[in-house]
């Protein structure tokens, strides 16, 4: 029986993509469907007890312990950085992310984290959107305890579900987002690095509501849209003229599903995590 229902559902599924990477797919319809996405992860994964809820956390927390620190670490980097500074620019402003600023300062290490070994020890370690990459939380912060001082604090940033961690997996034909942007991908739950404290101890923890990060993101869509003129060139060049249209479609679609996603019922179901660790 589920199969038979599968099957008309992965055609509808097609058959919108193919709208999109035409651009005829309005907003409108992007933001209902990414709706209705989002309530369907809901109803599956909050269950109906409490304690079923915490084994299942539990059985996710344990499964992280058998993985690789990152998967698909090369997909992840071609997603993210295929496009060059040029377009990040256009849209997101004076407000860029730290390796578009040119701070002469700094020294830059772009390195696979999996396997990157270093001597030196700080002061102070900061992660921003970094353990959404990642898998095994007990060895990175293990590799990372090795890179504090004894009275060293590491400050995390990551995005979350309040309650419920789960992988970005490329199964279905509706799984867009992790096969065009967040390959290797983990959605952690807001509590999930508590349960990953033997080198590192947790002295503060905070939440913020993703209506923030919802905001952004509609802010980039109406950078870009407002730029489209310098952005169609910036994507023939690096997508190639027979494609441009199709990757325009796909950024819009997921500055779009972002902006749904985190501002999702007043952003108190997918929001912002912060923890404060100190070095055990």
């Amino acid at each position: 029986m589920e199969a038979l229902v599968r099957m008309p559902y992965e055609a509808a599924v097609r058959m919108a993509v193919a709208s999109l990477e035409r651009n005829l797919l309005p907003d409108a319809v992007v933001r209902r469907l990414t709706r209705l996405l989002l309530a369907s992860r809901l109803r599956s994964s909050y269950l109906p007890s409490a304690d079923l809820q915490l084994a299942r956390l539990l059985d996710f927390k344990c499964s992280l312990q058998d993985m690789p620190i990152a998967v698909e670490t090369d997909k992840a980097n071609s997603q993210h950085y295929e496009l060059p500074t040029s377009f990040f620019k256009l849209v997101l402003g004076k407000n860029l992310k730290y390796r578009d600023l040119q701070l002469f300062n700094v020294e830059v290490i772009v390195a696979d984290i999996s396997k990157f070994e270093m001597e030196a020890t700080f002061d102070r370690v900061i992660s921003i959107e970094m353990f959404e990459h990642m898998k095994n939380y007990k060895e990175l912060l293990k590799k990372i305890s090795k890179w504090m001082k004894q009275d060293s604090l590491l400050f995390v940033h990551h995005f979350c579900h309040k309650t419920f961690p789960y992988h970005f997996e490329d199964k279905n034909e509706d799984d867009w987002i992790t096969r065009y942007f967040f390959a290797g991908g983990t959605m952690p739950s807001a509590n999930l690095l508590l349960y990953f404290q033997d080198d590192v101890t947790v002295v503060n923890h905070w939440l913020v509501k993703g209506t923030h990060y919802a905001r952004t993101s509609e802010e980039w869509l109406k950078r870009m849209d407002r730029s489209l003129a310098s952005v169609r060139p910036i994507f023939e060049t690096t997508y190639g003229n027979d494609s441009a249209t199709k990757w325009i479609a796909y950024w819009r679609t997921f500055f779009l599903a972002v902006a749904e996603l985190f501002g999702y019922n007043n952003g108190e179901e997918w929001m912002i995590t912060l923890y404060l660790f100190k070095k055990k």
